[in-house]
C-alpha cells in the first residue's frame, strides 16, 4: 500500500497517523479471530478530554465496524472492563456469527413491503388520494 493511500484513507487499515499515535501512546490488548488489533492508552492512563481510558482497534483490510466480534465490541464500548483475552469469553446462543455489512449489495436485508424486495408496491387499506387544492 503506498504512503499516499495509507496517509489519506481510513478505510483500508490505519492512517499513518493512527499508526504512529498507536507507536507512542498505544499498548496492545490482544486479536480477534478476524485478526483485527486492539489497543488502549499505555498503562490504561485515562484520557484529560475523555474522562476515561482510551481504546482503539486496528482492522486487518477494509475498515468495517460490524467485523468486531461481540465480547471486543463491549470492551471497546466501556460496556465491560475486562478484555476477552483476559477472561474465558464465551458467546451467548443468542448472538450470532459475525456477518458483513451487506448494504448497497443484492444481498442486502429488503424487509416485507420494501419496493426493493418485489420491484412493486404494496397497496394500502384506502391507498392514497392525492391532495388538491380547492377552487
Amino acid at each position: 500500500m503506498s504512503i499516499i493511500t495509507r496517509f489519506f484513507t481510513w478505510w483500508n487499515k490505519a492512517t499513518l497517523s493512527t499508526g504512529l499515535w498507536t507507536i507512542l501512546y498505544g499498548e496492545r490488548v490482544g486479536t480477534d479471530e478476524f485478526g483485527n488489533v486492539y489497543y488502549r492508552r499505555r498503562g490504561g492512563k485515562k484520557d484529560k478530554a475523555l474522562g476515561f481510558e482510551r481504546r482503539w482497534v486496528i482492522f486487518n483490510g477494509y475498515c468495517e465496524g460490524s467485523a468486531i466480534p461481540q465480547g471486543w465490541y463491549g470492551w471497546l464500548h466501556h460496556t465491560v472492563d475486562t478484555p476477552p483475552t483476559k477472561e474465558n469469553y464465551v458467546r451467548r446462543e443468542w448472538e450470532l456469527p459475525h456477518q458483513p455489512n451487506m448494504t448497497g449489495t443484492p444481498l442486502a436485508y429488503r424487509p416485507p413491503g420494501s419496493q426493493l424486495s418485489t420491484g412493486e408496491r404494496t397497496p394500502t387499506g384506502g391507498d392514497y388520494v392525492a391532495w388538491r387544492p380547492e377552487g
